[in-house]
């Protein structure tokens, strides 16, 4: 009231001056408006001087009371994504030619590996019949130059004679050694051919050794097929007679022959039943001799080991002119694979672009299969929120295609590859769900992640734990007792410490310094910008006063 009445004299007196001011003063209409504006500006200026301390006065402070209570309290990450097939392909071919035939429909479920289209094949098949021919003659090639620097014998008998030894150069052609089979020798001598016709192989024979006369008992051979013309103009026919070797046949040993009582038309010489003259493939040195002389062998036993460069090369050559000729041929049955057109996975064909009858081009899409068998999608979190996703916790998941329905999901994995969008990290996060019914892959869905679930927990309003964990309790709540003293309270109030835990939107478990019976107090919190601002200091992150004032 005095600051009004001073404003009011001090109104007075300018009014006073004003008037003899503007009596003196020419009688300009312009200048005596200019004098009245400019008075009016001193005026206002006075009037908020005089009137500013109001802006100081105390404001009221409002506080809010909630009881400590029990509840179940989620921490939950959400975002939104859009849902995948498990798996997804579409076959293309390299082929080009025309499709034979096919084997499904869209929408049909197929398992992995089912023939979807056969292609025509001809071409391959005629590919594959070159490319077996080429093999099979490289594979001759190599076993031949493997046989050259194996030295072996063609039949069983006794090694007669080796004609080389080790460190021996020999070329192409050159004798190695003689092996013969003296135990049994034949003898071929002329019949009287009407006669010779009525033998049989396998019957009975006399041979008779000329100069000894001795007598040795045989078989009879084999018999000629043709006639020749003898001595005397006789008609004979050759029958060969097989003796077992006492030891002193040899092959100079002439004899004669009665088969059945039939006395042969001319004596002949004996011979070695088997004999071979073993001689070497290619040239090379003789590193070693596998056999000696008057050992028996049996055919295809190794004699004698050749070795040297162009052995080596030879050998070189065929071996890899095999292992190509195998490439080729294995090439060529991939491809001939390849005209059978097979499923890569198991799902529902969802697109099918060519049939049987179509001709298509290289790289065409043939069809799209979907592995339906779950669905996922992928939600990209916060650096500031990645660490708290773990494997396996649960989503739950809502799409606006199904209405008033939320589905589970599980947590998959949680990608350790961000990406830095703005200065912001965010971290690939998969979510899997295998029960989906109203779903289908391309939906946009909304996922929350639970990181953490506390249920029958103490808990309180979010905004009514302050900085340093502590909560403004009425005083005669029963926790008030445990009142931090050096803390100032409003009136009516004490400031509690607690422990607290997880935490949603609107509340805060606590697991530790509060009861049930106590009673909070916060500052609600407000739309202005100012509401968390509150005398004794800066407001505290939930809205609860740090101190000073009361409840009105």
């Amino acid at each position: 009231m005095a600051k009004f009445n001073k404003l009011k004299q001090v109104g007075q007196k300018l009014k006073q001056a004003g008037q003899k001011i503007w009596g003196k003063l020419p009688g300009g209409k312009k200048m005596k408006i200019a004098l009245l504006v400019a008075l009016g500006i001193v005026l206002l200026l006075l009037l908020g001087r005089c009137g500013g301390d109001g802006a100081n006065a105390p404001q009221e402070v409002s506080y809010a009371e909630a009881p400590v209570e029990r509840r179940t309290i989620e921490s939950a990450l959400s975002g939104s994504g859009t849902l995948q097939p498990a798996n997804s392909y579409t076959v293309t071919t390299l082929l080009e030619g025309e499709i034979m035939a096919d084997y499904f429909e869209e929408g049909d479920v197929i398992e992995k590996d089912a023939v979807l289209y056969e292609m025509d094949s001809s071409d391959a098949a005629s590919n594959i019949e070159r490319a077996q021919i080429s093999l099979r003659q490289a594979e001759r090639n190599y076993s031949d130059a493997q046989d050259m620097a194996a030295v072996r014998s063609d039949v069983s008998g006794e090694v007669a004679e080796l004609s080389v030894k080790v460190g021996d150069v020999v070329r192409q052609g050159d004798q190695v050694a003689v092996i013969r089979d003296s135990a049994t020798m034949l003898l071929t001598v002329p019949f009287p051919a009407d006669d010779a016709k009525g033998f049989y192989v396998g019957q009975a024979a006399t041979v008779t050794l000329d100069g000894t006369f001795e007598q040795i008992s045989g078989k009879v051979d084999s018999i000629s097929g043709s006639d020749t013309v003898g001595q005397g103009n006789m008609i004979t026919r050759n029958v060969t007679v097989a003796v077992s070797n006492p030891g002193g046949i040899a092959n100079t040993q002439a004899a004669t022959a009665s088969v059945g009582g039939v006395q042969c038309a001319g004596s002949g010489t004996f011979a070695y039943k088997a004999e071979q003259i073993v001689t070497a493939e290619a040239g090379g040195t003789v590193s070693k001799l596998n056999v000696s002389e008057g050992q028996q062998v049996k055919a295809d036993t190794l004699l004698v080991t050749l070795s040297g460069s162009d052995l080596t090369n030879q050998i070189q050559t065929a071996a890899d002119n095999l292992r190509s000729a195998q490439l080729s041929m294995e090439n060529t049955q991939d491809q001939m694979d390849d005209y059978a057109i097979s499923s890569p996975i198991s799902g529902t064909v969802v697109s099918k672009e060519y049939k049987a009858g179509d001709t298509i081009e290289s790289g065409k899409n043939l069809c799209t299969i979907y592995d339906l068998s779950y669905l996922e999608m992928t939600l990209n979190v916060d650096e500031l929120d990645v660490s708290q996703v773990e494997v396996g916790q649960t989503a739950q998941i809502t799409a606006d295609a199904v209405e008033g329905k939320t589905y589970t999901g599980t947590v998959t994995k949680v990608s350790v590859a961000g990406t830095t969008n703005n200065g912001v990290t965010s971290y690939p996060v998969t979510i899997q769900l295998t029960e989906y019914d109203g779903l289908l892959p391309g939906m946009n869905v909304e996922a929350e992640i639970v990181l953490a679930t506390a249920e029958d927990t103490l808990a309180v309003p979010s905004g009514a734990v302050s900085r340093g964990d502590v909560v403004l309790v009425t005083e005669d709540s029963p926790s008030a007792v445990n009142a931090v003293e050096e803390r100032e309270a409003p009136d009516g109030y004490v400031y509690v410490p607690v422990t607290t835990g997880v935490s949603d939107n609107d509340y805060i478990a606590i697991t530790s310094g509060l009861a049930e019976g106590d009673t909070v107090a916060y500052l609600p919190a407000s739309g202005g910008g100012d509401s968390m601002m509150m005398p004794g200091g800066p407001g505290s992150p939930g809205g609860a006063p740090p101190g000073g004032g009361g409840p009105q």
